[in-house]
């Protein structure tokens, strides 16, 4: 088929690149350079610098309400355009100019968390499991009928990391599945009941509230790893945590129990993983070793 791929993170890599092996890729659609490091200088979305990388036409529009970039996308005459992660509202006229349509591939099983993030909302709000939806898109936020969808547990195991790759290698084999199919497929209407919606994750969400349940803690500690990361304050300095799990323990709310394992409202969390501010993340042994938390230590969030 001829493709127009629409993504901006590297969650969207693997997808261009499953769809440049199988179908012609018109044009890689990506946000902006924006500045980045210490310079500040402009840096190339990880979906442009792998279109570019593969030899592929990249368009790096701010906005597509503009009609002249309207035009310009639907003369590239596609069949089909799939957009994932993008970032960029997509006006009907744009939805309308593909032969079959724009295909959004959602990281979640919809109608539930709809919206920008939902892996994190997933694991934080302790969902056994989630998934990836390939939806027709439509003017609604991810409203769509679906036309493919594959599921995928959440385990005590998994971090926003972990399934985040998980869900981008799903997506990729689910729209190939999807373009194969098509256009066979029929798109099956969203139920009007379970809808919820997976907000942004605000920068205040990171900061850990002792005073709650161990499992609510350690979800926010899994779910939000690597990026933005859970904090907390420590005599020794701000520490990022990675990775954690509920375990029982008692005593005062953010007080140390032993090595990183930490009382909660309910319970405890042992901290596997977490990182100090200007070091790179270690396991809890090595990071104890530069760092001295006795017992009875209070954290802050």
């Amino acid at each position: 088929m001829r493709v127009i791929f629409m993504g901006t993170p590297e969650f969207s890599v693997p997808v261009l690149e499953a769809l440049h092996t199988r179908h012609q890729v018109l044009a890689a659609y990506s946000q902006p350079p924006r500045p980045a490091g210490r310079g500040k200088q402009p840096r190339p979305s990880p979906v442009q610098a792998r279109a570019e990388a593969l030899g592929l036409p990249t368009r790096t529009p701010r906005s597509l309400k503009d009609p002249a970039e309207q035009a310009a996308f639907a003369a590239l005459e596609a069949d089909v355009a799939v957009v994932v992660a993008y970032g960029l509202i997509l006006p009907q006229p744009v939805l309308d100019a593909p032969k079959l349509g724009c295909l959004n591939i959602h990281a979640s099983l919809l109608p539930r968390w709809r919206g920008a993030a939902p892996i994190q909302r997933a694991i934080m709000a302790g969902d056994a499991e989630t998934g990836v939806c390939i939806m027709q898109m439509e003017a609604g936020l991810d409203t769509g009928p679906v036309l493919l969808r594959a599921a995928t547990p959440i385990s005590e195991e998994d971090t926003g990391a972990s399934l985040h790759d998980r869900l981008s290698a799903m997506g990729a084999a689910l729209i190939v599945e999807a373009l194969e199919r098509s256009p066979g497929l029929t798109p099956v209407p969203q139920p009007e009941t379970g809808v919820t919606y997976a907000a942004k994750i605000d920068k205040a969400e990171a900061r850990v509230n002792w005073n709650q349940p161990a499992e609510t803690v350690a979800r926010q500690i899994r779910a939000l790893s690597p990026f933005p990361g859970a904090w907390c304050d420590t005599p020794a300095g701000r520490l990022k945590l990675l990775d954690a799990r509920a375990v029982a323990g008692n005593g005062a709310p953010g007080t140390v129990i032993s090595g990183l394992t930490i009382a909660c409202a309910d319970g405890a969390v042992a901290i596997s993983r977490a990182q100090r501010e200007g070091k790179r993340p270690m396991d809890a042994d090595e990071l104890l070793r530069g760092i001295d938390l006795p017992a009875g230590t209070r954290l802050t969030g």
